[in-house]
């Protein structure tokens, strides 16, 4: 009689893709979903919690994201540097005009697990305000969304 059993992942085990994600006319919390799964690697057979196991994500056309209702000019972004005084607050539209990478980082970022797995995912994650970036060679190999 022979005993089958489901092999752990090992961190050697895990085959990393490059996925591209085009946000031109998407609506951000539901894109930002779906680079977090990636990212976490939930769409692996050989997915564990306790490992990192996701893709390396690009993202284009960040300027081209789109939000829904009045976020445009209500939805804040809050900064606190630790020292009385130092909230500072900035709104989605001026964050958007001055560094709109920025604001698909931090959705994302929400998104991940709060553990010490969570740098490591973000450092796979690449975002450009447009369509030109440098990854179009590893790109050739990985998914287009």
């Amino acid at each position: 009689m022979i005993k089958q059993y489901t092999k752990p992942t090992r961190a050697k085990d895990i085959v990393r893709k490059w996925h591209i994600v085009d946000l031109k006319g998407k609506i951000l919390g539901r894109a930002a979903t779906d680079i977090a799964a990636k990212l976490i690697g939930k769409n692996k057979v050989y997915y564990v919690p306790n490992l990192d196991c996701g893709d390396h994500v690009v993202v284009v056309n960040a300027t081209k994201v789109e939000v829904t209702g009045k976020k445009p000019s209500q939805k804040e972004y809050m900064h606190f540097s630790g020292y009385p005084g130092g909230l500072k607050r900035k709104l989605y539209k001026q964050i958007m005009l001055e560094k709109p990478e920025r604001i698909i980082q931090q959705a994302v970022s929400g998104m991940l697990p709060k553990n010490k797995l969570r740098d490591s995912m973000l450092k796979r994650l690449y975002v450009y305000h447009d369509d030109k970036h440098p990854y179009e060679a590893k790109l050739s190999h990985g998914e287009k969304n």
